[in-house]
Protein backbone atom coordinates (compact mmCIF):
# COMPACT_ATOMS: atom_id res chain seq x y z
CA UNK A 1 0.00 0.00 0.00
CA UNK A 2 0.99 3.34 -0.83
CA UNK A 3 1.92 6.06 2.06
CA UNK A 4 0.03 9.10 1.68
CA UNK A 5 2.03 12.17 0.78
CA UNK A 6 1.81 13.94 3.76
CA UNK A 7 3.63 10.93 5.50
CA UNK A 8 6.35 11.12 2.72
CA UNK A 9 6.62 14.28 3.29
CA UNK A 10 7.31 14.30 7.22
CA UNK A 11 9.26 10.98 7.14
CA UNK A 12 12.05 12.97 5.20
CA UNK A 13 11.87 15.86 7.92
CA UNK A 14 10.72 13.84 11.40
CA UNK A 15 12.34 10.89 10.67
CA UNK A 16 10.26 7.48 10.70
CA UNK A 17 6.87 7.06 12.84
CA UNK A 18 8.65 3.67 14.71
CA UNK A 19 11.94 5.22 15.59
CA UNK A 20 9.98 8.52 16.84
CA UNK A 21 8.04 6.68 18.90
CA UNK A 22 10.60 4.44 20.54
CA UNK A 23 12.88 7.81 21.56
CA UNK A 24 9.73 9.60 22.16
CA UNK A 25 8.30 7.04 24.68
CA UNK A 26 11.95 6.70 26.42
CA UNK A 27 12.16 10.03 27.21
CA UNK A 28 8.45 10.53 28.81
CA UNK A 29 9.42 6.85 30.74
CA UNK A 30 11.82 8.97 32.28
CA UNK A 31 9.97 11.97 33.02
CA UNK A 32 7.43 9.72 34.62
CA UNK A 33 9.82 8.03 37.14
CA UNK A 34 10.97 11.33 38.73
CA UNK A 35 9.91 12.13 42.26
CA UNK A 36 8.51 15.30 41.65
CA UNK A 37 6.34 14.46 38.09
CA UNK A 38 3.43 13.39 39.91
CA UNK A 39 3.29 16.83 41.96
CA UNK A 40 3.36 19.05 38.17
CA UNK A 41 0.68 20.35 37.07
CA UNK A 42 -1.08 19.16 33.63
CA UNK A 43 0.43 22.02 31.23
CA UNK A 44 3.98 21.48 32.33
CA UNK A 45 3.39 17.40 31.55
CA UNK A 46 2.31 18.42 28.05
CA UNK A 47 4.70 20.57 27.61
CA UNK A 48 7.61 17.93 28.80
CA UNK A 49 6.06 15.55 26.73
CA UNK A 50 5.37 18.19 23.29
CA UNK A 51 9.30 18.54 23.65
CA UNK A 52 10.07 14.96 23.90
CA UNK A 53 8.55 14.52 20.54
CA UNK A 54 10.36 17.33 19.19
CA UNK A 55 13.74 16.04 20.62
CA UNK A 56 12.85 12.50 19.28
CA UNK A 57 11.94 14.56 15.81
CA UNK A 58 15.31 15.65 16.00
CA UNK A 59 17.45 12.27 16.64
CA UNK A 60 15.32 10.80 14.15
CA UNK A 61 14.78 12.93 11.56
CA UNK A 62 16.64 16.15 10.13
CA UNK A 63 18.25 18.15 13.21
CA UNK A 64 18.94 21.44 11.26
CA UNK A 65 14.86 21.47 10.55
CA UNK A 66 14.34 24.53 12.17
CA UNK A 67 10.82 24.10 12.89
CA UNK A 68 11.66 21.32 15.65
CA UNK A 69 14.10 23.88 17.15
CA UNK A 70 11.04 26.46 17.56
CA UNK A 71 8.04 23.97 18.37
CA UNK A 72 10.43 23.54 21.17
CA UNK A 73 10.78 26.80 22.29
CA UNK A 74 7.32 27.41 22.03
CA UNK A 75 6.29 24.82 24.36
CA UNK A 76 8.97 25.54 27.04
CA UNK A 77 7.27 28.92 26.64
CA UNK A 78 4.15 27.48 27.63
CA UNK A 79 5.92 25.38 30.30
CA UNK A 80 7.22 28.98 31.95
CA UNK A 81 4.12 30.86 31.55
CA UNK A 82 2.42 28.15 33.60
CA UNK A 83 4.64 28.83 36.56
CA UNK A 84 3.67 30.45 39.79
CA UNK A 85 5.07 33.53 40.06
Amino acid sequence: MDRPELLQSREKTHGSFATNAEVSQGLKYKFRRQNHYEQMSDVHKEALDMIALKISRILSGQASFKDHWDDIAGYAHLGAEACIK
